[in-house]
């Protein structure tokens, strides 16, 4: 049984969490799916929010990245 867990930047997300977390995790249940062979019931994903403050890039704060564009 496969376990997916997506760690997103909760602030990428703030505008639709729940439809964004329901497409993502449909989008990956199926690709999964089909290319294991096996029944989506078998393929389960998880979300973690992680704040932006908390997560880096290059070295860098996401939230200052994010700020730069």
């Amino acid at each position: 049984m496969p376990f997916v867990n997506i760690r997103i930047v909760k602030q990428v997300i703030e505008n639709d969490p729940e439809g964004i977390k329901a497409k993502v995790q449909a989008d990956v249940t199926e690709s999964l799916a089909q290319a294991a062979g096996i029944p989506k019931e078998n393929v389960w994903v998880t979300f973690d929010e992680v704040d932006e403050t908390d997560w880096f890039s290059g070295g860098q704060r996401v939230k200052e990245q994010r700020a730069e564009t």
